[in-house]
């Protein structure tokens, strides 16, 4: 079996963007960590949106759980300082989500990456697609880069995560 999505990283090679963002883009680690070498300035945590949600058709789809299963719904705002870097919404379902991590994801301000190395667990990112986008703004830039994966544990999907990248100078670091 692979886990590497081939298509993925010959979109990603192809897109004219800055190193910083593609490197951010591309990685199966922490972004927020990332994001702190890069910047040199500590990341933090907005949350525009977080409740339990029964999953839909879709997300059942996404998540390989029953259509109705609690799934937690978490949109959040990535900045460096005060410079906005990344908007990611994620879905977890409830019953897959050890107690330790389930409670950190409550507390709302943490970043997923932070939470998922404090636990101390193994998981991996399998990547579904990545595209640029023109015309779905993100902090006020048109260009949009978005990627889409999923936190795998125990061969099972944990989260499915969308990040949102403004493609603008914010990434010449």
């Amino acid at each position: 079996m692979t886990f590497v999505n081939s298509e993925f990283l010959r979109d990603l090679k192809a897109f004219d963007i800055p190193t910083c963002l593609r490197v951010c883009a591309g990685t199966d680690g922490s972004v927020t960590f990332l994001l702190e070498i890069m910047t040199c300035k500590d990341v933090s945590v907005v949350t525009e949106a977080q409740h339990i949600v029964k999953a839909d058709a879709e997300m059942s789809s996404l998540l390989k759980v029953p259509e109705g299963s609690d799934v937690n719904y978490r949109l959040v705002t990535l900045l460096a300082g005060d410079t906005p870097f990344v908007r990611a919404l994620s879905l977890s379902p409830i019953e897959r989500m050890p107690e330790n991590i389930r409670q950190d994801l409550m507390r709302a301000d943490i970043p997923i990456g932070k939470i998922l190395r404090n636990s101390g667990i193994e998981t991996r990112r399998d990547f579904d697609n990545i595209n640029i986008a023109e015309n779905d703004p993100l902090f006020d830039i048109n260009r949009v880069l978005s990627r889409s994966y999923h936190i795998v544990h125990d061969n099972s999907t944990m989260m499915w995560i969308n990040e949102r990248f403004p493609v603008d100078e914010r990434w010449d670091l």
